[in-house]
């Protein structure tokens, strides 16, 4: 049995989880998600306890039985705590702000780059003197917040060189030395 699987969500106070044939819903205090999910595995919410099972052994259903129970924890965390991601830009002259759902970036191109953010996340930018500009943006959907980072990291992705582009605060760039470090 997939040990992700079989192991139960402990649902928080104020969060609750509604199964209508084959969708969850999970609401909190900081939103709404719903989920599609296969109709083979079945959803048992108990107290404040919420286990998945699933029918058999197939290849199928053992992969999506930890598939599920993995997304649906997402939901819950998401709609009880919420999740953060902040993103840092490093280089000259790189700087960001935001205005409402719209994030500007001036990213050493010709123009400045416009993103127009879903309204399920909310963002704020910092810039303070001699520190790398930072992005904050939060939601309740960990898909979603984890598909705009990405989105927002591969309009400048950080070279090994100097270490110049979108990276999160706290990731570890590799490296390398340049070809004055090369030996003869």
């Amino acid at each position: 049995m997939s040990r992700i699987g079989k192991a139960p969500i402990e649902l928080p106070a104020g969060v609750s989880v509604k199964v209508e044939g084959n969708v969850i819903t999970v609401k909190g205090p900081k939103g709404e998600l719903k989920q599609a999910f296969n109709p083979d595995l079945t959803i048992n919410v108990e107290g404040n306890h919420l286990t998945v099972s699933r029918p058999s052994d197939d290849r199928e259903h053992r992969a999506q039985h930890g598939l599920y129970r993995a997304l649906i924890h997402n939901m819950v965390v998401g709609v009880s705590t919420g999740y953060r991601k902040e993103m840092e830009l490093v280089g000259v002259g790189y700087r960001a702000n935001a205005t409402g759902q719209v994030l500007e970036l001036s990213l050493g191109f010709s123009h400045a780059i416009y993103i127009k953010l879903p309204p399920e996340i909310k963002v704020e930018t910092k810039s303070e003197r001699n520190k790398n500009p930072l992005i904050i943006l939060e939601s309740d959907d960990k898909q979603l917040l984890g598909q705009v980072c990405a989105k927002i990291r591969s309009l400048r992705k950080p070279e090994p060189y100097k270490g110049k582009g979108i990276k999160f605060v706290g990731e570890v760039i590799r490296r390398k030395s340049g070809k004055s470090a090369s030996a003869k």
